[in-house]
Parts: C-alpha cells; structure tokens; sequence
C-alpha cells in the first residue's frame, strides 16, 4: 500500500474488532515503527504495555463503560465537547473540523436537536440512554483482543518544563507511526477516553496495570482486526478537489527572518 494512500485511510475504529488474536509479529511490528518515531535528541521518552490478558481487558472495559455512563449522565461529557460535534453535513463543510454525527448511536438519534440543553439531558437520563451507551462502550472495550498502553518517562516528562512539551510530541509521533500501521495490517485503532473524563477513574487503571512510579500512564487504546465491511475502501483522490480547510489558509503579509515583512502569501488555496 503506498504511504499516502495510508495516510488517507487512517481513522478512528468506533465500531467492534474481529476476535482474532492479533499476532505476535504484528505486535512486534507496532513496537518497531514507534520506536521508529523522532524524539527529541534520541530521548525516546515513551513505553508501551500490551494487554490480552482477558480479565485485565474486561476490567477496564468495565471502568470505561461505567466512566462513560457518569460522564454522559451528568452532562459533562455535552458541554466539554459540544464545539466539535456537527449533525448535518453542510454544518461540517462549513467547519472543516470536528465530527460528523450522520450515524448517531440508536439512543440518542431522538436527542439530536436536544443533546446539548438541560431538557434533552433530563430527558435522556429518564430514558437511561447514558446506562445504554456506556454498557455499549463496556461491550466494544472488551470486545477487543488487544490494548495497548503508552507512559511517559517522568526524568523527560516533567510538567511545566520543556522537555514535558518534547516528550508529549515525541509520543505522538510514535502513537501516530501505530495508527498508521494498523492501515496496512488491517487492523483498527481507538482511544480508550472516558475513563479520563472522571475524577478517579483513570487513577484505577493505573492500579490495575500496576504503573511504575517513575512513569505516567497517558492513554490507553483498543486494537484489532476490522471485519472486512468496516475496512475503508481505497479513495481515488484524483478524481477529488484537493481543498485545504480554510483554518490552515494564510493570506497577507508574515515575517522572516531575512527579508522582514514577506508580502507573498504563504499558502494559497
């Protein structure tokens, strides 16, 4: 497959993984292209954990659902992200960010223009619509035959300072090199959030892996094989406008350092 074509397939997984095992090579795999990644000064700040022991797995899955439910249920959840959520397409394509919501969850389809106000939230948790979504989370979480779990070294992690910057980038790029392999292996990715969106949740999960002292757990993700009618089909992109959102279009003047104040725009749609 070629690297743009990768590139432009990546996406998050929200549905369910194939219970296959993944194997052992391509576990191996996933470690090798992150630790392939750039990291400030060779630091390589980042390590990784491996989860397929099915009690540990079904653990979390319990403390993502149950995290989900609370978020959901006290509105947290709503009004944190409601920026980013759209419902039509033509609301996305005059964004050109966040998340299209064309296939909302059966529960909350009825909530759609009610989602984000006190009487849709009484409404839903009447309903118990959060209960349905979070046992639905619990379901995908524990659905999956592998998690992976990435720390931080805290001699390069240290908040506040500059080398916390460099490690957070630095761990994103290799959490980027992941994802985009799991394109080429068939596989599907997502990040495993609700439990951070909780006080105390996430300090659990950190227990349970039994995190050492010196380290900070940052994310956990699910991964698995995608069945083959969720595996994204091939896009051919010549035959599409290729047209930057307009947040990352640049008109006017900016400044170098040679020549000062640059009258050429930078970026051109």
């Amino acid at each position: 497959m070629e690297f743009l074509d990768v590139v432009r397939r990546r996406k998050t997984t929200n549905g369910p993984f194939l219970p296959t095992p993944v194997q052992e090579e391509h576990q191996r795999l996933l470690m090798e292209v992150a630790g392939r990644a750039p990291s400030q000064l060779n630091s390589q700040p980042w390590r990784f954990v491996l989860i397929d022991d099915r009690s540990t797995i079904e653990t979390i899955a319990d403390i993502s659902g149950s995290s989900m439910t609370e978020a959901m249920s006290n509105g947290t959840f709503f009004e944190r992200y409601k920026p980013y959520f759209r419902f039509s397409a033509r609301e996305m394509e005059e964004k050109r960010s966040g998340m299209l919501f064309d296939r909302l969850p059966a529960p909350l389809r009825p909530f759609t223009g009610q989602a984000f106000t006190p009487r849709g939230q009484k409404l839903m948790n009447a309903l118990r619509v959060p209960q349905t979504l979070g046992a639905e989370n619990r379901k995908l979480v524990a659905g999956s035959p592998l998690l992976i779990g990435v720390m931080l070294d805290r001699a390069e992690y240290r908040p506040g300072e500059l080398s916390s910057f460099y490690s957070v980038f630095s761990m994103g790029a290799a959490m980027e090199n992941i994802w985009l392999t799991t394109v080429e292996l068939g596989m599907g990715i997502q990040f495993i959030s609700f439990p951070m969106e909780v006080p105390g949740r996430w300090a659990e999960i950190e227990r349970l892996l039994a995190v050492p002292d010196d380290l900070e757990l940052m994310a956990v993700y699910r991964l698995g094989y995608l069945p083959d009618d969720q595996r994204r089909p091939a896009i051919d992109w010549t035959s599409h406008e290729r047209k930057l959102p307009s947040q990352y279009v640049f008109r006017g003047t900016c400044q170098t350092p040679q020549t000062g104040w640059d009258e050429t725009p930078r970026v051109e749609s």
